[in-house]
């Protein structure tokens, strides 16, 4: 069997507790030739200690410059053959990186692999991470094939693929693996394959899930308008379009109030649209989690759905004024060593 280097390569910032678990599945991993990098972005608790204490190298970003800046310093100092991208708060499955290597060395056709999640978060402390792992598994589990975006919190690509492509864009801090995606989709397949694994460490405070949905929701809109079939624009599926059913719920509510009681079907009518789209990730999270938890899961995808259609709003507002929001992904910097 070819078992070509693998540089494993863990951006971090201030996830210590998480970095543990994920350092230990990276230890535990069934591939023998890998080399273990922790790029820490500017940590203000004790993960490089922690890094440490598994025997990885331990690389520091000169200042706090996000996901993007750390991943390319971790790719310039690797001497891999193959990278293996693994975000700081998953824990790959033990036969994770042997599989994106034997996915890889089977076809020169493929830029990368991302992985999944399963449907359990690592650290079960929150019905928020439940409910994000459901979503975001199931959502993976959906895509799963050939792409045309990237998941970097597991992602594997040849080093030489890289240094074809280029380096992240350090300017992006949210978006940064969907511009990668764009840019390794014109000359490579991308495949999302349920064989590479991992359990992720999900949000558990509901104020940071929403920034995060917010702002990356936003900072997408002028990808989507220069290339409208992106996964996530309006014109990529039904996921949009139950973001845009569930505001219209919200903004119909005063219709029978202004108008009389018939008016209550406008408002129903979005409601049952909103939930008639993600009927089948519903029926997945029942079996799952039982009728109960279902309640919950509704009430939460329905918020978060509100969070993206205001956000896309925000997003489409800024694009039309704002040449340089417009511009966001023009060109890409040129990272250095």
């Amino acid at each position: 069997m070819n078992t070509p280097l693998v540089s494993v390569i863990v951006p971090n910032y201030n996830y210590a507790t998480a970095l543990g678990l994920c350092l230990g599945a990276l230890r535990a991993q069934s591939y023998p030739n890998l080399e273990l990098i922790v790029v820490d972005d500017c940590s203000t608790d004790d993960s490089v200690a922690v890094a440490e204490s598994y025997g990885a190298r331990v690389l520091r970003t000169p200042s706090n410059s996000g996901p993007a800046a750390a991943r390319n310093l971790g790719a310039a100092n690797a001497h891999g053959e193959i990278l293996f991208f693994v975000d700081s708060d998953v824990a790959a499955k033990p036969d994770a990186v042997a599989n994106a290597v034997e996915l890889l060395t089977a076809d020169p056709q493929i830029g990368a692999i991302c992985g999944n999640y399963d449907p359990v978060p690592l650290v079960r402390d929150s019905l928020l991470e439940e409910y994000r792992c459901l979503q975001q598994s199931y959502w993976l589990i959906a895509d799963e094939g050939r792409i045309m975006t990237l998941y970097t919190a597991l992602l594997a690509i040849p080093a030489r693929v890289f240094a074809e492509i280029g380096p992240f864009n350090p300017r992006l801090r949210e978006t940064e693996n969907a511009d990668y995606g764009m840019r390794l989709a014109q000359r490579y397949q991308i495949w999302l394959s349920p064989k590479v694994r991992g359990v992720h460490d999900h949000d558990a405070d509901l104020g940071v899930l929403v920034r995060k949905v917010f702002t990356r929701t936003a900072l997408h809109i002028p990808m989507y308008a220069r290339k409208p079939e992106f996964p996530g624009g309006l014109s990529s599926g039904p996921r949009a379009w139950v973001s845009v059913a569930a505001l219209l719920t919200v903004l119909t509510c005063a219709l029978p109030v202004l108008f009389g009681a018939a008016f209550l079907a406008v408002p129903l009518a979005a409601l049952a649209a909103c939930l008639a789209g993600d009927l089948p990730m519903y029926r997945f999270v029942r079996r799952e989690r039982g009728l109960l938890f279902l309640g919950y899961f509704v009430a939460m995808h329905f918020l978060l759905n509100l969070v993206i259609a205001v956000a896309a709003i925000s997003g489409v507002a800024a694009w039309l004024v704002s040449g340089r929001f417009r511009g966001l992904y023009d060109r890409p910097e040129v990272a250095t060593r």
